[in-house]
């Protein structure tokens, strides 16, 4: 496959990210096991709600298989890694910790059972994160497999379109491109594929991938990308690019040029379709409609507004589905402080405050510009868009970026120890023996 191709390349190179050292051996390479279980994780996060599919599909049959995904992930996780031999990590130790406020929160059953479903399956999510942080190495890894799995989450969205171009853009969403083989909403899709485009165009810049093959990928993407008519995950990868290849750019000819073409580019389809950009932005609503954010505002002031306890305040409602009033919230940090309270916004800020920190001390390479590009990414995309404080799409981004920064493993050299005078005077001939050595 060509998506295959454009991702082949050695999995550590000479932008390898500092060093150090673990408590195992340097693992020989990760197995086949490892983009497995990733995939299952994708897999469980993808959701059960969205548009109308060709073949109807019984929710309950979804959220059967999204869970048991999860769970077939965190078993083969432990399979791979029965040592369970981990990578310290000051990101996952976070997401461990935002357990805490989601129990406290949901013991109370004030959002029902579901909520104590929910920290169970935010409890697997982590600990199958921790089982995979044994193959966390510097290198762009899980970046790949990002890529190659996403890669396969669109295609069946470019198949959905190909079999049924009305189930695939309903005038329900106003035209806008869903899965039609499963049910995936246009933010999910823009989200796929901005990801996946920034990711590749970075491995291009950084000579792990050819031209040819990394347009079989960023050029379909880029197209469903447009149908999708997703604001968010657009300005998320051109924000998130303009900083991750500006990291590149002191150290980078080749990030210099694609900077400087871009901005030429850039500038010429600002000046000529200006009309058209314009029209595809606004979607055709109203500027009321469009300063409010397409009534996101008035959920999320109704929801400061609503009156919480102490304990409340502290952790939260419990986990729920991020709505308000039976709509959605549509913001992580408000999805985070309604849930999970003052205590879980504050871990969630300190989880990608952590990483945006590292990234910045890190020096100039191509790891560092991908979790660049992946924590600039989630962050913009926070403001409309929620799941920081949950299982979700958003906090395996943050995960590969964690896994860009981690020290390169190094295997454990065993040392020789110094000969002791009782074994050089066994070695020496017995004629040059004396009582005393001088």
């Amino acid at each position: 496959m060509a998506v295959d191709r454009a991702l082949d390349g050695p999995a550590d190179g000479p932008d390898a990210v500092g060093a150090g050292s673990d408590a195992g051996a340097r693992p020989a390479g990760a197995p086949k096991g490892v983009a497995i279980a990733w995939g299952l994780l994708i897999l469980n996060t993808l959701g059960s709600a969205g548009a109308k599919t060709i073949v109807p599909l019984p929710r309950s049959l979804i959220q059967m298989a999204t869970m048991g995904s999860l769970v077939a992930a965190f078993a083969l996780a432990l399979l791979l890694n029965l040592r369970l031999r981990v990578r310290a990590s000051a990101f996952l130790l976070l997401l461990t910790l935002l357990l805490v406020p989601s129990v406290i929160s949901s013991v109370n059953l004030e959002s029902g059972f579901g909520a104590l479903f929910r920290c169970t399956r935010l409890a697997l999510f982590v600990g199958t994160l921790w089982l995979l942080s044994r193959w966390w190495d510097g290198d762009d890894r899980f970046v790949r497999h990002h890529i190659r799995l996403y890669f396969a989450v669109l295609a069946s969205v470019a198949a959905g379109l190909l079999i049924s171009p009305g189930a695939a853009l309903p005038d329900l969403y106003g035209g806008r491109l869903v899965g039609a083989l499963w049910p995936l909403t246009p933010p999910q899709i823009g989200q796929y594929a901005a990801v996946i485009i920034g990711l590749t165009v970075l491995l291009l810049l950084g000579r792990r991938t050819g031209g040819a093959s990394a347009a079989a990928v960023i050029v379909p993407s880029f197209v469903l990308l447009a149908l999708t008519h997703t604001r968010t995950a657009t300005l998320g990868l051109l924000v998130g690019l303009v900083l991750a290849i500006g990291s590149l750019v002191l150290t980078s000819a080749a990030a210099r040029r694609f900077f400087a073409w871009a901005v030429v580019i850039s500038t010429f389809v600002a000046v000529v379709l200006n009309s058209a950009l314009q029209a595809w932005f606004l979607r055709g609503q109203s500027q009321e409609n469009f300063s409010n954010l397409t009534g996101r505002a008035k959920v999320w002031d109704a929801l400061l507004a609503a009156p919480r306890t102490a304990l409340q305040e502290l952790f939260g409602a419990g986990l729920g589905d991020k709505s308000f009033g039976g709509l959605p919230i549509d913001n992580s940090w408000l999805a985070v402080y309604n849930e999970q309270g003052l205590v879980g916004t504050a871990l969630v800020a300190a989880a990608i405050i952590v990483l945006g920190g590292v990234a910045l001390l890190r020096p100039p390479s191509l790891q560092r510009a991908c979790a660049i590009f992946l924590v600039s990414y989630c962050s913009i995309a926070s403001y409309t868009e929620a799941g920081l404080g949950d299982a979700s799409p958003y906090l395996l981004h943050l995960t590969v970026a964690a896994s860009l920064l981690a020290a390169p493993v190094t295997a454990a050299v065993p040392s020789t120890p110094a000969p002791t005078v009782s074994a050089v005077r066994r070695r020496l001939p017995h004629w040059t023996r004396t009582s005393e050595v001088n």
